[in-house]
């Protein structure tokens, strides 16, 4: 399968699909994606720790950039399960999800995701997700 969207094309799509996109497309490739994010102070939870809905939403959006780096702007394709696994605390800072998708059918995506921060070695967490795609017209 050849990339249908690049870097420039998808952060273009979802600066316009969504309203506030603070989130920056780094790189694409054969089934892949890799987001990054800089936290802020509304991104911190009690503790000053990255809060649980901060790395969920980064690495279902690294899910949604990777689907539409094969697929092309499919606008409704949906989350259907995330599953999250938090491994270390995460640190304010830069956080960077890397996504590669595990699965890409008709009807279905399913994908993995490491959440590293500020370049570290190991992932703060570790996440699987299943999108829903809509039928195609073909």
């Amino acid at each position: 399968m050849s990339i249908q969207m690049n870097v420039g094309q998808l952060q273009e799509f979802l600066e316009q699909a969504f309203t506030h996109f603070p989130m920056r497309i780094v790189e694409v490739g054969e089934m892949t994606a890799t987001v990054e994010l800089e936290t802020q102070a509304h991104n911190l939870r009690p503790g000053g720790t990255v809060s649980g809905p901060t790395l969920m939403t980064i690495a279902d959006t690294g899910l949604y950039a990777a689907i539409l780096a094969q697929l092309g702007p499919v606008a409704l394709a949906v989350t259907t399960n995330l599953n999250i696994n938090f491994l270390h605390k995460p640190q304010p800072g830069l956080l960077r999800a890397e996504t590669r998708l595990l699965k890409l059918g008709k009807r279905l995506a399913v994908g993995e995701v490491s959440i590293f921060c500020n370049e570290g070695k190991e992932p703060v967490a570790h996440v699987m997700g299943t999108y829903s795609l809509p039928p195609t017209t073909s």
